[in-house]
Order: structure tokens, then sequence, then C-alpha cells
């Protein structure tokens, strides 16, 4: 990959970080929702967006102290926001450099009560028009697990997303648009910072930038 193409992809990561930070999007409460899942549940292959995922918790008088998300293959995740307050991560790859592809990332230390979703975001890239199914693993303060892993019907079903070769009809895409919005918005705000922590695995807490 050429020095321009990574200062290209540098500066529009930066960009939406930027944004979503002044936006105050990581700052919100996450009220629980129904059952795991990643966000959008529709996007574009090929395009690098923004995905959350929320981990909702259900059992009483507990809370959530760990989150484990392994990624589908083909699904590649390029950097995250910095965890929430009290939570650490640790990410899992193959590979190095710009070859590394991001295989399970875990959260811990957190202690996310009962009726509110532990939240984490991320940017990521489909590779292709496909459905994507993620397998989360949730760990309760009282030790006891949930594998979000099931069919759409059952109680604890796993995540998905469908990415298509484009959404709508001809004409700019809708996510063209927005990334283009996104752009002025973090230019005007006045620039962004990226912080990255290298070391993915092995305890390093992956890549994250604020």
């Amino acid at each position: 990959m050429s020095t321009c193409s990574l200062m290209a992809r540098a500066c529009r990561r930066g960009l939406v970080w930027a944004f979503v930070g002044g936006a105050g999007a990581l700052a919100l409460a996450a009220t629980a929702s129904a059952h795991a899942s990643v966000s959008p549940a529709v996007s574009v292959s090929g395009k690098l967006q923004l995905y959350s995922l929320a981990v909702p918790t259900e059992k009483n008088n507990l809370t959530t102290t760990k989150i484990v998300m392994t990624v589908p293959a083909g699904f590649g995740i390029d950097s995250f926001a910095p965890s929430p307050p009290g939570w650490h991560q640790d990410v899992q790859q193959t590979g190095s450099g710009d070859s590394a592809v991001i295989t399970r990332v875990t959260w811990t230390g957190g202690h996310t009560p009962t009726g509110e979703d532990s939240l984490f975001q991320f940017l990521a890239q489909p590779a292709s028009a496909k459905r994507y199914t993620f397998q989360v693993q949730q760990a309760y303060s009282d030790g006891s697990i949930v594998n979000w892993a099931g069919p759409e019907a059952s109680a604890a079903s796993a995540p998905t997303i469908d990415a298509k070769a484009s959404l709508g009809g001809g004409g700019v895409s809708v996510l063209s648009i927005i990334a283009l919005i996104v752009g002025l918005l973090g230019l005007l705000a006045g620039g962004f910072a990226l912080v990255g922590t290298d070391g993915r695995g092995g305890g390093a807490g992956g890549r994250e930038l604020a």
C-alpha cells in the first residue's frame, strides 16, 4: 500500500472518530436491547464503516463483567473507539502490520448493571456482499455465562449483519453522502487526534483510536 493511500486512510479514519467523539455518541447511556446485536444491521461491502456491538445485561441484581466477540471471516476490523470507562480490551489476530486480521476481541473489567447495554464501537469493512454471523460470549458477576450464538429465533441468537453490494438504486450511494458529511463536519470541528496502541493480542489492548 502506498504512502498516499495510508495517509488517506488514516485521515478518513480520524475524521470519522472526530465526528463520533464530537457528537457525543460514545457517551450516551445505553438502554438494554432485547438481544446482543451488531449494528447497523445492513451495510455496504467493501466500505469502511462504523459498527456498534451492544450486549444487554438481562439478569437481575448482576452486572456484565466480560464480553468476548469472535469475528467472522471476511469482516475486517480496522480500529476501535476507546472502551467505555472501566473496560479493558484485548485483541487476538493472525498476521501482522497491514496483513493483520482480527479474529477475536475480549473486553473485561466493566460492571454493566441490569437494564443497560455494554456498548463497544469499531471501524470495519465487510469484504463481500453476504451475511456475517458473530459469536458473542457474555460473563456475569456471579460467574454465569450466556453464549449469544443461537439461531435467529432463539432466546440467545447470534448477532448478524447483512452486507450489500449497494444500498438503493444508481447515483451516489447513501454511505458516500454520509461519508462526505462526516468529513466536512470533522474538518469544521478543527482537526482530529489519533491515539493508537500497537500490540494486539497478549493483553496489549489492540489498536484503539480516540
